[in-house]
Formats: structure tokens, sequence, C-alpha cells
């Protein structure tokens, strides 16, 4: 009986090094060989990581690669998940889905006819603190979630990357770079977004990189930089979320819940790690000890390594097509919501992703 799945990975950028140091922990995943558009990228991070490079049409044509890892920048999720599909390969790919709803639904009808699966990071709501997180809410430790809040706040990645330009391009900004964390988070521990409200404005018309080759180059934003929203949970939970490239500094946390028997503080959503601590009541705040494997590190890849378990098993897999196309959604009418000044009803619904076997290996999803 078969036990791996050959993978192979189009997109050499900055990403692919999270996936890749973490994919030999996995032992379903054989990535076989990476690709993209620029070669030389490609044959280095071959080099590096003890790979074969390919052009991007040799590796869609490979017949044995059954698994495409999508790692291009946002604007061409979409494009590359359609070639993927059209070869007959299951696609998974970095968040978002897509830049926009109407382009995603083509990977939902082109999945649908070709009988293939899509995947969508991020996968960090599978790490120990955050299923440690739904584990506790699942019990009741703070009752039923009534409200909440979320807060994304830095100064901008071009404090940091050295090409920053898409992130302020369209399918860029806070909201859509780093909303999905948040929301999947979210959606892990409390479930699906019924409808969502939302502001949003870009406070500099311009940026400049401060690191790397292109420092001190000035560039557009074409993006709205600062975004908050209200979310609307079907369970009857109230959550803020403030996006923002526009903030130097603040003191909040990354997410609060608030239920009717006490409150939840949790840690960062881009990681897999972190304390989660509770109080009952008004009590004080007690830190929960870690009950899931898989929050000691940066596992980006096991959303991966739970597609192919799940092609292996003939189960669905977690980090879903329908959960990021609602994540998706919950972004794009948030956006919506800031243009028109209306509350909107999201279409597309999905059910919670299934929870983490309790302190159990990988193998035992």
């Amino acid at each position: 009986m078969k036990d791996t799945i050959k993978v192979g990975v189009i997109g050499c950028g900055n990403i692919s090094d999270a996936y890749l140091k973490a994919a030999p922990q996995f032992p379903v995943l054989s990535i076989v060989a990476c690709a993209d558009i620029n070669m030389d990228a490609a044959s280095a991070k071959a080099e590096t990581y003890g790979i074969q490079s390919l052009t991007v049409d040799d590796m869609l044509a490979d017949p044995e690669i059954e698994l495409i890892l999508n790692l291009t920048t946002p604007q061409h999720h979409v494009p590359v998940g359609l070639k993927i599909l059209e070869a007959g390969k299951h696609a998974y790919s970095e968040k978002p889905l897509a830049i926009s709803v109407d382009e995603a639904t083509q990977l939902t009808a082109l999945a649908k006819r070709k009988n293939l699966r899509v995947g969508c990071a991020p996968d960090t709501f599978l790490g120990g603190a955050h299923q440690t997180a739904r584990d506790a809410v699942d019990a009741g430790t703070i009752g039923a979630a009534l409200a909440g809040s979320c807060y994304m706040m830095c100064p901008g990645h071009e404090a940091w990357h050295p090409n920053p330009d898409f992130y302020y391009q369209s399918g860029g900004g806070p909201l859509m770079d780093m909303g999905p964390y948040y929301i999947t988070a979210l959606i892990n521990m409390i479930g699906s977004i019924e409808a969502v409200t939302g502001v949003a404005k870009a406070s500099y018309a311009k940026r400049e990189i401060a690191s790397g080759p292109r420092q001190a180059e000035v560039f557009n934003v074409d993006v709205e930089t600062h975004i908050s929203a209200i979310l609307s949970f079907t369970c009857g939970a109230q959550v803020t979320l403030t996006t923002s490239f526009d903030v130097h500094k603040h003191d909040h946390n990354h997410i609060e819940l608030y239920g009717s028997k006490g409150s939840m503080i949790v840690s960062d959503p881009n990681h897999f790690e972190g304390d989660i601590q509770v109080s009952k009541g008004k009590g004080d705040w007690e830190t929960l000890p870690q009950s899931h494997l898989y929050g000691d590190g940066n596992y980006r890849v096991i959303g991966l390594a739970d597609m192919a378990q799940a092609i292996l098993d003939g189960r669905p897999h977690r980090a879903s097509l329908e959960l990021s196309l609602h994540v998706l959604e919950a972004m794009e009418s948030i956006l919506k919501s800031a243009e028109t000044g209306r509350r909107i009803s999201l279409k597309h619904q999905c059910s919670r992703p299934a929870a983490l076997s309790d302190q159990l290996p990988f193998g035992h999803l």
C-alpha cells in the first residue's frame, strides 16, 4: 500500500525555504522537484535541498508528480493553479486562494470537473497552540463564544522584505496578506462567518524599501493598508478585526475571545506555537498546558502533508478549498463593505476543519 505522495514545488521565493525545511518531518511528502520562471532560482533551491530543478512545463508533464505546491505571488495563484489542475494534478497554494472570489470559482469548477483536490494555506491553525485553544473552546472552558478582538498591525513589510511591491498591489495589503491567519484561526475555534462590515483606507500613497539591494527605492501603494471589520459568526459571536501596515507600535493581543464563562488570549496565528491563556469569570489569567503536538517550531507544510495523507486515506483534508474560499470571501466582502457602507452576508460557507488528535503523531491524523 502506497504511503507517500510525490510533490513538486512551483515558486522558489522566500517562503519556499519554510516549506522545504519542514517537509522531511512528514514522511508522507516526497518533494522531488522545484520550478520557477527564473531557472537560476530553481537551480539554487534544488541544490540546497537535494531535489531536481525543472521548468514549469516539465513539472506539469511529469506523470509521477501527483501534487504541486504553488508558491507563486498572489496574482498568479489561480492562473498557475488552473494549469496544475489541467495537468491532472492536485494543487495546494500559499494564501490567499485567489485575489477575488470570482477568480477562485474557476478553481472550484475545474477541480470538481477533474475530480482533483485543492488546498490552501494557512495551516498554522493545525499547530499545537491553536489546537489547544480549539480543544479548550470545545470543552466549554470559556462557555459560549460571545465576542472577540483581533489585531495584526505593523509598519509594513518593506521594513524587511527585499521585494515588497506585491504586498501593495491587487491581492495584497494587510488584510489579504495576514487576514487569512486570523480569520482561519477563528473559524477553527468557533465556526463559519455569517456576515461582515468593514472600513478601510490607505494612509500613504508611496512606500520606501528599507533593506536589500533596492534599499531607498520608492514604489506606489495600490491597496488599502489599514482595515477594520466586524465579523458576525453563525454561532452568534461578534469579533472585531483590524489589520494594518500603518502602525509603528501597539500593545494589543493577537486574538482574544470572550465567552459566557470567561475569556481566552490566543497566541499569534502566524505561528504554530505560543501560550494560550484563559480566565474563569474575572479570575486571573492561567496558561493552559499544550494539549497537542506541532507547537514547538515552524511546521509550515503540515497542511500540505495533511492533504497528501488525506489523498491516501480517502478523507477530507483540513486546509481545504471550501475553508480558503470562505476566508477569501470574508476578506473580499470586508473591502466591499468599506466601499459601499453596507453589511455583507457571505454566500460560500464551510464547516470547521476536523480537529487534530490529542498528542498523536502525524501518521494518525
